[in-house]
């Protein structure tokens, strides 16, 4: 999506010619590659937590340490690194995956399975519910995006090259995935609509969002953060449909299998990115 200059940072006009960019361009292959890295965020996250048993607050802590490891190497990164980036989205993916399990589940039947009492160590849940999860997290983003804007910065990602936005940028990254968990988890789990309704579902509301960039009154920059939070639910139905139980409405290809191969096609992905990426460079000279 191309986005409009609506908010404009002031280091921006000094900085841009000095510093490179660190962000992607948004394109058709950005959004390939967040649903891949999305669905893959889902399947890691299920086979930590629920194949390996090691439970959602202790995987949480270990994916969110990952995720800050991850986080400080694409902030110390000179430039653009498709690598660096990618494998940051994919650490709140996975983060965001058992995040939103911990606050919206618990050890009752409802979700563990085979007559399972518990789950991995520590806290089972807080089991708040997949509508109040999601309420929660939405506050937060809401007022992540009003400390963004009050501080004058940017939302165009392509234009972000302070240090300050990308801190800003990659909160609402964090959250807008952990957000968008709750809801595909909803529309799998609790809408009744199944696994593949619910990716009909946010897949039709994407339609919308294409549709409207070519209403004039409707700010791209909007839309791209909507589609950021909607692409989220889009993985997380995904995942599930990959690796729950033909019963259940699933392929039952299990959540290593399902997490290799999309690992394979996120890599091959990003590789091909790196070598565009380097021909780009290459040709600005």
């Amino acid at each position: 999506m191309q986005q409009p200059k609506v908010f404009t940072d002031p280091d921006v006009a000094s900085t841009t010619k000095s510093v490179m960019k660190k962000l992607p361009e948004v394109t058709l292959a950005f959004w390939i590659m967040k649903i891949a890295a999305t669905t893959l965020g889902e399947t890691a996250g299920d086979l930590f937590s629920q194949t390996l048993k090691l439970g959602y607050f202790l995987t949480t802590i270990v994916l969110f340490l990952i995720f800050v490891v991850t986080l400080v190497v694409q902030l110390r990164s000179s430039r653009y690194n498709p690598f660096f980036y990618w494998t940051v989205i994919l650490s709140t993916s996975m983060a965001g995956t058992t995040t939103s399990d911990f606050m919206n589940r618990d050890a009752s039947a409802k979700y563990l399975s085979n007559g399972a009492t518990s789950l991995g160590w520590g806290p089972q849940g807080l089991g708040i519910g997949y509508p109040a999860g999601a309420a929660i997290l939405l506050s937060i983003l809401m007022v992540i995006f009003a400390v963004w804007r009050l501080s004058g910065m940017t939302f165009q990602i392509r234009d972000i090259v302070t240090f300050r936005g990308e801190a800003l940028f990659w909160s609402a990254i964090l959250v807008s995935n952990t957000l968008g968990t709750s809801m595909g988890d909803f529309l799998s789990d609790s809408s009744g609509l199944g696994y593949a309704g619910g990716a009909l579902l946010v897949t039709g509301l994407l339609a919308v969002l294409v549709a409207l960039m070519k209403v004039p009154v409707v700010p791209n920059v909007l839309l791209f953060w909507i589609a950021f939070v909607l692409t989220r639910p889009l993985g997380a139905t995904a995942g599930d449909f990959l690796t729950k139980p033909v019963a259940k409405g699933g392929l039952n290809l299990g959540t290593a299998g399902s997490s290799a191969v999309l690992l394979a096609v996120l890599l091959g992905l990003m590789a091909y990115a790196q070598v565009r990426e380097r021909r780009t460079r290459a040709e600005r000279g």
